[in-house]
């Protein structure tokens, strides 16, 4: 069984070993299993069942992961992005006007924009057009958006009315359980302790349970109905094709999980050699998101933790893709964590792929500016779409007013514009 998962995997090619990989799966999963009840909560304001939204939410993770695994040989993982599914539920269906079956049309029709673009020599055309510093700046930039995450979600930088955010109270027993937490995750990630990163959410836990903030209470309750998913599976509808809203949403979300996407794999991916199908793998995640009956499927950020923790093959993704199926029956479980227990493991990772600014050229202002707005832009306005789209903009702006318009390749001004209407229609 190891030889097969061995030779399948090219684990010894990649210089890995089986353990450091499920490890590395686990970890990944650790960090993302919060999805399953956070984003079928989030799909529910939109009309949808609530467990029916946690069910799709494990199978269409479970099919993401497969297709990394088997099709690309990818540490990459794929669940539901947070900022996918709020654009799914507060701009497809809220602002755009849609049922949440015709969000789902869009949402399928988007992923056959995505497949055609990754099957063809879309993507590859794509990824050479963009300058390394716009690489870089999305590798640090998503750097700045995990360790953001992970400041917030441990209850270290809160809401202020005065400043929009301010640090916490530090004696806060949230923010008193990252910090103790980051305080043991530091020496073990540094020594190279195996598992480090399981290890921090364990101890974090126990930590967050001696200050009173886990709940046990969702112990008590591992019941869960698998009978409102009928309602989900295959029940996108194209009534609203003939609209202008319609194709506004296939448009707008097309960009996001496009570019968001491709700027998370080129900022992760150890061995940018898998880009072409792990992208693939992607797309197709994204149309059988539209017709099982779930938000849009993204690259998750979260696999940055796997990948810290050694993950090179599809060994990892496979193992975190396994993991979900249980977890659906286990959600009081992953529950008690609290994400104090996890916000350290965030932080560490956002600093290791912040560090990809020293390949940027801060000394020019032209290559500066487009990734300096593109890293700010991401975290402040919790999108990793967001802050891809200002700063694809600003960098054939700034190259055109210094006389510098041949550094700029005819894609980047073909991005620069779909990303500007991009905005426009937005704010229609």
């Amino acid at each position: 069984m190891k030889s097969r998962l061995q030779k399948f995997f090219h684990i010894h090619e990649e210089k890995s070993t089986i353990r450091t990989e499920v490890v590395a799966g686990a970890t990944s999963f650790m960090t993302i299993a919060y999805i399953i009840a956070v984003n079928g909560a989030i799909l529910s304001k939109a009309g949808m069942p609530y467990e029916a939204a946690m069910i799709v939410t494990v199978i269409c993770s479970f099919i993401g992961c497969m297709l990394m695994a088997f099709w690309a040989n990818s540490p990459l993982i794929i669940a539901p992005g947070m900022g996918d599914n709020a654009f799914f539920v507060f701009t497809l269906v809220f602002s755009l006007g849609l049922t949440w079956q015709q969000a789902l049309a869009a949402v399928f029709l988007a992923g056959i924009v995505f497949m055609l673009t990754s099957i063809t020599k879309g993507a590859d055309y794509l990824s050479r057009s963009i300058p390394k510093s716009m690489i870089n700046a999305m590798t640090a930039g998503i750097g700045l958006f995990i360790a953001f995450l992970g400041l917030k979600n441990g209850g270290l930088i809160v809401a202020s009315e005065g400043t929009f955010v301010t640090l916490a109270n530090l004696s806060d027993p949230y923010a008193l359980t990252t910090i103790l937490t980051l305080l043991i995750a530091i020496p073990l990630f540094l020594r190279n302790v195996t598992g480090s990163f399981l290890i921090v959410i364990i101890v974090g836990t126990c930590i967050g349970a001696l200050l009173g903030i886990v709940d046990f209470s969702t112990l008590s309750d591992f019941s869960i109905s698998f009978a409102g998913y009928g309602e989900l599976f295959f029940a996108l509808d194209f009534s609203a094709i003939g609209t202008l809203n319609f194709w506004t949403a296939v448009f707008s979300l097309s960009m996001v999980i496009i570019f968001s996407n491709m700027g998370a794999q080129l900022g992760m991916l150890p061995d940018k050699s898998k880009f072409r199908k792990s992208f693939q793998a992607n797309s197709f995640s994204v149309i059988s998101a539209g017709l099982l009956g779930c938000s849009p499927m993204t690259t998750a950020a979260e696999a940055a933790t796997g990948i810290a923790s050694g993950g090179r093959t599809g060994l990892t993704s496979f193992t975190t893709g396994l993991l979900f199926v249980p977890a659906l029956f286990l959600i009081p479980v992953f529950k008690v964590i609290p994400s104090s227990a996890i916000a350290p493991v965030l932080i560490i990772v956002g600093c290791l792929m912040f560090q990809s600014i020293k390949e940027i050229n801060l000394s020019d202002f032209t290559e500066a500016f487009p990734a300096y707005l593109m890293m700010v832009i991401m975290p402040l306005s919790f999108s990793i779409a967001n802050g891809i789209a200002f700063g694809f903009i600003a960098y054939p702006l700034v190259k055109v007013v210094t006389g510098r318009r041949a550094e700029v390749s005819v894609t980047m001004y073909v991005i620069a514009f779909f990303f500007l209407l991009y905005f426009i229609l937005g704010s229609i």
